[in-house]
């Protein structure tokens, strides 16, 4: 068995991908647009105009595979009740990744010293994706 989180951007995949690419160094690893979905039906909801968005993105950051999609194309992504889990050998790494993510986000909680880690925060990105990014050694 095997979790892979599946984020819906709302008409930002595109953007959001960009930013993790040159933030973080994510890399795509597959694209496809509602346009170019096998199923005639496929993009059937998705607003008219919309068929460059992306139906379906798999990008890797690190060791993980996260999946992607501009959802039903509402313009707002909404991300609540989770956070993304961002782990770094040092405290360079967490506070050039920290300060990348919070570019145009919120910091929700500085980077810090804590009993588990030498630095750790919380933060939303410019999408509205909650990360906590710590040190582990």
């Amino acid at each position: 068995m095997h979790v892979q989180p599946y984020l819906f951007f709302e008409g930002r995949c595109e953007e959001a991908v960009e930013f993790y690419r040159t933030r973080l160094g994510a890399k795509v690893l597959m694209l496809m647009r509602f346009k170019d979905s096998p199923d005639p039906q496929g993009h059937r909801e998705v607003p008219p105009g919309a068929e460059n968005k992306v139906m379906h993105m798999s990008l890797c950051i690190g060791d993980t595979t996260i999946s992607a999609s501009d959802g039903q194309c509402q313009g707002t992504p909404n991300f609540q009740g989770f956070s993304l889990s961002l782990t770094v050998p040092d405290e360079a790494e967490a506070e050039r990744v920290f300060g990348a993510l919070a570019d145009g986000g919120e910091v929700r909680m500085a980077l810090t010293k804590t009993f588990f880690s030498p630095l750790f925060g919380m933060v939303a990105d410019r999408f509205g994706v909650s990360w906590l990014v710590y040190v582990v050694r």
